[in-house]
């Protein structure tokens, strides 16, 4: 049973209350927290200045501000803490506050906790953005007014008193935003689980362990949808509290959704073929299958081929850019892990020219060299990782005798004038960088902006 929003907003009203971090999902909260009556006080790294009008905003609406540097340092005596998704719950100053008595929690743990409508829940290391959109465009197509939030889409618990019973809430969770979930989804999807973000986190156990609170707080009636084909996810079914659905990309499952001999099924019935799918690749047939598997209650099977046979994907996705002198150029800049840098070169039917490298999340680069050299020509890479990717594929030709020439550069500008140079009439270019962008860009959207600009500009 939900809870009832009246009980929150009971609650929060003249209470102390800190927000940590002023960001896209936050400032709408704190605008929010204060519409509902709460006392705010919000902190951020940036100063003054980087703020700009945000400062000001907040400060002729009587929110106190806490920044620069040291900005944690007053984080004391509040009653409620909402923290910023990427923050550790064990971190030094959050530990203090919750130990002084203060309720820790975060924008999109409370929108959970007291949302009307349906949740469908999807996380993963890859494919969970596309899967999300997939599902919510099978949501809105079948005609359900639909939410999409989380890590896409717009910050949602400002706006949960429009959402009734009857609709259709879709989510994109990280293992971040999981960390603390305690409450049951509705219908939650696990893409598939390999090493990703082991910067933020302390090993890949507290990473599956983070995911896991997906479902683990599940009602006998929910649903959780897995990817047979992953061990990890595959293995989450004997915790299951609810009804456990299956995909495959690789064994018939008659009460799951399957590919076989090209084409997509569900539970027995064909739904559409593998080349009818505008987006390409078979990670997003397996994209397919957990969204058509998971939306089986609610999405009629011809709405489900509709989409399939329409849906153009999602931007920075194995994006197409433009062709320049008979080459293709394409944008996967979400491709932060190299299980899905392989995934996206898997797309194409031929060996392309790969630019890579990026931010350094501590995961090892083998995966990358070793899966997905037969998908390469050459590789171009740049960013902190460079020489992680290079002794990768450096490792390659010593252990199997395999040589993908690779190049270093030290910038995307000049990593889109040197695959000018080395490219072909019929090859293509892609951006997809095995990693996260925060070495050189403030998200995997500004670097595959950048690279699109890059390329537009070319004569």
């Amino acid at each position: 049973m939900k809870k009832d929003f009246k009980e929150f907003k009971d609650f929060i009203k003249n209470k102390n209350v800190a927000v940590v971090g002023i960001g896209v999902s936050n400032i709408p909260l704190i605008n929010f927290l204060l519409k509902l009556g709460a006392k705010v006080t919000a902190f951020d790294r940036k100063t003054k200045e980087e703020l700009g009008d945000v400062f000001n905003n907040f400060v002729s609406k009587g929110v106190k501000l806490e920044l620069g540097e040291n900005y944690l340092d007053n984080l004391t005596g509040f009653e409620v803490v909402f923290k910023t998704p990427s923050m550790r719950i064990d971190c030094d100053a959050l530990v203090k506050v919750k130990n002084e008595g203060a309720y820790v929690t975060s924008e999109m743990e409370e929108f959970v906790r007291y949302c009307k409508g349906k949740v469908y829940a999807i996380t993963g290391s890859d494919g969970k953005t596309t899967t999300t959109s997939i599902v919510a465009k099978l949501l809105e197509t079948e005609g359900y007014r639909t939410w999409v939030g989380g890590n896409i889409g717009t910050p949602l618990f400002s706006r949960i008193e429009e959402v009734e019973d009857g609709h259709m809430v879709v989510l994109e969770l990280s293992s971040f935003q999981l960390m603390t979930m305690n409450s049951p989804v509705d219908v939650a999807i696990v893409t598939n689980l390999t090493p990703n973000h082991l910067d933020m986190h302390k090993g890949m156990e507290e990473y599956i362990d983070s995911k896991k609170n997906v479902f683990l707080y599940q009602n006998e009636t929910d649903v959780l949808v897995v990817n047979r084909e992953n061990d990890i996810t595959f293995g989450f079914e004997k915790e299951a509290k609810g009804y456990v659905r299956e995909f495959s990309s690789k064994r018939i499952i008659e009460n799951g959704a399957y590919y076989k001999e090209g084409k997509l099924y569900l539970e027995g019935n064909e739904v559409c073929e593998k080349d009818n799918i505008i987006i390409k690749g078979m990670h997003n047939v397996e994209n397919y299958l957990a969204a058509f598997i998971a939306t089986k209650d609610d999405v009629k099977i011809e709405t489900m081929k509709n989409v399939a046979e329409s849906f153009g994907g999602v931007e920075h996705r194995c994006e197409f850019v433009r062709e320049i002198d008979g080459v293709k150029y394409y944008n996967d800049s979400i491709a932060s892990t190299p299980t899905r840098t392989v995934a996206g070169l898997r797309a194409f039917e031929k060996k392309v020219i790969l630019i890579a490298g990026g931010y350094d999340k501590h995961i090892p680069f083998e995966p990358l060299a070793e899966d997905g050299y037969p998908y390469i020509k050459e590789v171009i890479i740049l960013g902190a990782t460079k020489f992680k990717i290079k002794e990768a594929f450096e490792k390659l030709k010593i252990e199997k005798g395999i040589e993908i020439p690779t190049i270093m550069v030290d910038s995307l500008e000049e990593a889109v004038e040197v695959s000018r140079k080395i490219s072909t009439e019929g090859d293509v270019v892609t951006l997809s960088p095995a990693c996260a962008s925060f070495d050189m860009f403030p998200n995997f959207m500004v670097r595959g902006n950048k690279f699109k600009e890059i390329v537009n500009v070319i004569k």
